[in-house]
């Protein structure tokens, strides 16, 4: 089945400026792909005049080797391409380099700025303490709070999460915070939510730290909420510091003396 095609914005290289291509997971669930395509309208909001084209690795079209590619035959000399992930893992590291080194062997000419996943960075908490606050859940000392992320096979990426919560625990009053993950690693959300409640957690919150609503967002809010859990944030989706980090990532590769010829 050919996957949908949304738009992708952008027209040439506005007033010369180099075009920002992201590249988000993607998913066979539509309202993933709406919520990145709402987020990156904000983004174009912030900057009129900047080039923004979205892609996706997997489900939607346009993927990133055709984004890439399109915007060299329009004319671009350079790019950033900006993986719309929250931590840096095997998308990151492996599936979209391979596509970008196809681009180089298509388009030699074509410089390629590779920017940082989206995580980790402050923001991205303050987004999930506004997530939180959306959803009722308030610190105390009565409460504790699970950080539940998506999971990965590669440790570092996980431990990211864990640095997260971490970091959320230094910023309220929580009872504790503990990092889960709904797959590949342990513990899951709703494995957590029943330990912090055995522990004796008057209640607990859920915060959801994903990028768009979906299939692990919704695995999340089910599980936890049957395990206990008093209130389940939303997905970070389409929040204002989302947007400032992406154009915080795009500056910083464009700031960097190295253009990368291979995605680190």
């Amino acid at each position: 089945m050919r996957p949908a095609r949304l738009s992708t914005g952008g027209r040439g290289n506005a007033r010369g400026r180099v075009p920002l291509v992201a590249v988000a997971h993607g998913s066979a669930d539509p309202r993933s792909a709406a919520t990145v395509e709402a987020l990156f309208a904000r983004v174009r909001r912030l900057r009129p005049w900047l080039d923004v084209r979205v892609s996706y690795l997997d489900h939607v079209f346009p993927d990133p080797h055709t984004t890439v590619a399109g915007l060299a035959a329009e004319g671009a000399g350079e790019v950033v391409v900006l993986p719309t992930l929250l931590t840096a893992a095997y998308h990151s590291k492996v599936d979209l380099p391979g596509v970008l080194a196809g681009v180089r062997a298509d388009c030699p000419w074509l410089r390629v700025r590779y920017a940082d996943t989206l995580g980790p960075h402050p923001l991205l908490l303050d987004a999930v303490e506004r997530r939180l606050a959306e959803a009722g859940a308030v610190a105390g000392p009565d409460t504790a709070l699970v950080l539940a992320s998506a999971g990965s096979s590669d440790a570092r990426a996980n431990a990211v999460i864990e640095e997260a919560a971490r970091e959320l625990a230094g910023r309220g009053p929580w009872r504790e915070v503990r990092a889960a993950f709904a797959s590949a690693a342990s513990p899951t959300p709703d494995e957590a939510v029943r330990e912090l409640r055995a522990a004796g957690a008057e209640r607990v919150a859920v915060a959801s730290y994903l990028l768009a609503a979906g299939f692990f967002a919704d695995r999340v809010r089910s599980r936890t909420l049957e395990a206990g859990a008093c209130a389940v944030s939303a997905a970070l989706g389409d929040r204002p510091e989302l947007a400032e980090v992406i154009l915080h990532r795009y500056d910083a590769a464009l700031r960097a003396e190295h253009v990368a010829q291979t995605p680190r």
